[in-house]
């Protein structure tokens, strides 16, 4: 089959479309998925700088996100028939193959039915955005009805999806986004308030905009410069939630607020094997393809790449202009 190979530690141009062995199942529990398409994150781009998260030789295929149809069964596997449609986020991180290949085997418990009124395209750009952004908001962030929350990046991969994310829980939606451009698209996936940070940064804004009271809940998913900045506009015993490591820092604002900081990585049930993490992934999984076929989950994916030209797609990434999702069409 054909696929992208991970050939060395570097810049893009270490990723090469060639022949390897299709995969075959070999456990019974297993399921074979003919790809239709693979999303691509930026934890793709920092595997191919910096390593993969295994002690394994290259090469590696990469990407988590994949959606595709079934064509074999394991003889014990029962959830799945030949011809289903289905999404999952599952390899590229050095151990299991990744998605940027036209075959993929994996056990059919870290697979889910993909939403019927999905392309395999939005399908492959979904998984790890959805869950990163789930868990961030509901499952660390505990956010209520009513509550106010501070999305950072809101026109990006994890952002526009938590943004609807945060609605359907008929919260207040504050983002911050770089350009008026970007401002009108969160606004059409549900934000209350887009603050166009290059424009006077965000934080005086965040604060008038809520009264000085600042947000229940602020979820960063930018760095460490964001962070900071963000523990003075999150309200007193409210929860600041992070997709990165903040760095060193003085905590003595957020002390004083009484804040609850929390981190999300949705790679860690990958990484550390906890099967119950796991079925919590999948379970997320079920109900965001509920809420899109009921029409109000929607992604946005800016741009299709061929398979072949994955090296382009992580250019792309890297410039850091994206809105959404890119994902290769297999």
């Amino acid at each position: 089959m054909k696929a992208i190979l991970m050939t060395a530690v570097g810049d893009p141009d270490v990723l090469k479309f060639q022949e390897i062995a299709e995969p075959e199942i070999s456990t019974a529990t297993q399921i074979k998925i003919k790809l239709q398409a693979a999303g691509v994150n930026p934890v793709d781009t920092k595997i191919r700088r910096n390593g993969v998260f295994y002690d394994q030789p290259l090469p590696a295929v990469l990407g988590c996100d994949g959606a595709g149809i079934v064509v074999e069964t394991g003889t014990a596997a029962s959830q799945f028939s030949v011809g289903d449609k289905v999404w999952f986020c599952h390899g590229g991180l050095g151990r299991e193959p990744g998605n940027y290949a036209e075959y993929t085997v994996l056990d059919e418990r870290w697979v889910s039915h993909s939403p019927k009124t999905y392309s395999f395209i939005e399908a492959a750009a979904a998984p790890l955005v959805l869950i990163t952004a789930y868990g961030a908001l509901f499952d660390r962030g505990g956010l209520q009805a009513g509550q106010t929350v501070l999305i950072h990046a809101g026109a990006g991969g994890v952002g526009h999806v938590a943004i609807q994310l945060a609605k359907l829980k008929s919260a207040k939606v504050i983002t911050t986004v770089s350009s008026g451009q970007k401002a009108e698209l969160v606004k059409s996936l549900g934000a209350d308030e887009a603050i166009v940070y290059t424009q006077g940064g965000f934080a005086d804004a965040v604060n008038e905009l809520t009264g000085g009271k600042g947000a229940d809940l602020v979820f960063d998913t930018v760095g460490a410069a964001v962070f900071k900045e963000s523990i003075a506009v999150t309200a007193h015993f409210g929860r600041l939630v992070t997709l990165l490591d903040p760095g060193e820092l003085s905590l003595a604002e957020a002390r004083m607020r009484n804040l609850l900081i929390g981190f999300e990585l949705m790679l860690t049930p990958m990484l550390r094997d906890l099967a119950d993490a796991r079925g919590k992934h999948i379970e997320i999984l079920k109900q965001c393809a509920l809420w899109a076929d009921q029409g109000l989950l929607k992604l946005h994916v800016s741009k299709i790449v061929p398979l072949e030209a994955a090296a382009e797609a992580h250019r792309l990434i890297e410039a850091g202009h994206t809105t959404g999702k890119i994902v290769l069409s297999v």
